[in-house]
């Protein structure tokens, strides 16, 4: 940009002053030829229509430097490109993640705790030194908020998103309250500990109601506590997963967080088979089953029963195990979206609302017991809240 514009000085100095680089013509109508313009402007790495139109032309002096003062806001468009989405959308998983929900009290200054949260980058930097960080101890993180508190923190959201609550005849999706999420990755579970332990801190006094720090972990190389492999369906190709799951105007995400129970005493006693029919996949190599019922998840998450049905909508599928033996184990289901829409689509699928009645049938083996949406601000639109 600094080169484009000092063509542009170059030029209009030329205008005034006159130079040898250019034809013989005299006065302010003197003509440039086509190298002097090479030389000045694409060798500032600028390829835009005006600077093009100009090139070769016969056009004076001013009318070139008008061309290239022209080329100039293009070009600073193309530089700038697409607002960034935060570090967790769409990036890879890592070994462990944390999930951690607050709840902030209706006394608390939003403002102050909405710019506490918004450093979050910088709680990062304090765990995980940047001059020193690598690909095994590195965090990526981002942070979001309930609907009800961006709203008095910042205002309306492109698109409205309201989680609401949701039954079918194989069980409830409660509406759970939530004022700030944080998920973060890492492949090591202390310094998601000490991430929290420093955003806790941090926070303005007396400002939380309550919170809840969920530490997950990848089983068997990868496959939910069912024994199935978890998010089959998810694209491996960065492009395709910004795609899905960064709203383009914003650089924004729109997030389900659900916390699932598994009753593993079912899935250790039923065959295979069963097992498989619920889910519509193979329970060994995730293959998807030729023949399921409407009401296998799969069925549930895509346009029906068929083989290899399209999927009306698609999500970043983020989710992990987690828990223990002794207080209950299961799935912290969290998906990446770009419009709410498309989580909708899918939970209305799985209660059997919107039409055809019919229920998810890994809710046999499952229960949900919290969840919520949150909106996850384009890294532009945090910073703004500092």
């Amino acid at each position: 940009m600094a080169s484009l514009r000092s063509s542009l000085t170059l030029l209009r100095t030329a205008t005034r002053h006159g130079s040898r680089s250019f034809s013989s013509k005299s006065g302010a109508g003197r003509k440039f030829s086509a190298p002097l313009l090479v030389a000045g402007v694409s060798a500032a790495g600028a390829a835009s229509y005006g600077v093009y139109k100009a090139w070769g032309s016969n056009l004076t002096l001013e009318q070139a430097a008008q061309s290239v003062q022209e080329a100039i806001p293009s070009a600073a468009v193309s530089a700038a490109g697409p607002p960034e989405a935060q570090p967790s959308v769409y990036s890879q998983g890592k070994n462990h993640a944390l999930y951690l929900w607050i709840n902030v009290k209706t006394s608390a200054n939003a403002c102050q705790v909405a710019r506490a949260v918004s450093k979050l980058q910088s709680y990062v930097d304090q765990v995980s030194d940047p001059k020193t960080r690598d690909d095994d101890d590195e965090i990526l993180a981002g942070v979001g908020f309930g609907p009800n508190f961006y709203g008095r923190v910042v205002g309306k959201t492109k698109e409205p998103y309201t989680y609401a609550h949701r039954k079918g005849n194989l069980g409830e999706m409660p509406s759970s309250s939530g004022d700030i999420f944080v998920h973060a990755k890492s492949n090591e579970v202390s310094k998601l500990f000490e991430l929290g332990q420093v955003i806790m801190k941090n926070l303005p006094k007396d400002s939380v109601d309550n919170f809840e720090d969920i530490y997950s972990f990848v089983y068997q190389n990868g496959r939910d506590l069912s024994g199935f492999i978890d998010g089959t369906e998810n694209t491996a190709d960065e492009d395709d997963r910004k795609e899905v799951a960064v709203e383009k105007a914003t650089g924004g995400s729109y997030v389900i967080t659900q916390k699932w129970i598994h009753d593993l005493d079912v899935v250790a006693s039923e065959k295979d088979k069963t097992l498989e029919g619920w889910v519509g996949r193979q329970r060994a190599d995730s293959v998807e089953l030729s023949r399921k019922t409407i009401s296998s998840h799969v069925a549930r998450m895509t346009a029906g029963n068929q083989y290899q049905s399209p999927k009306p909508f698609q999500i970043v599928r983020q989710s992990m195990p987690f828990g223990t033996l002794s207080g209950g184990a299961g799935l912290f289901f969290i998906g990446y979206a770009a419009s709410p829409q498309n989580l909708d689509y899918m939970l209305d699928r799985m209660v059997g609302a919107g039409g055809d009645g019919h229920c998810d049938d890994i809710m046999r083996i499952t229960k949900n017991i919290k969840g919520t949406y949150w909106y996850f601000p384009g890294a532009a639109e945090l910073k703004k809240l500092q």
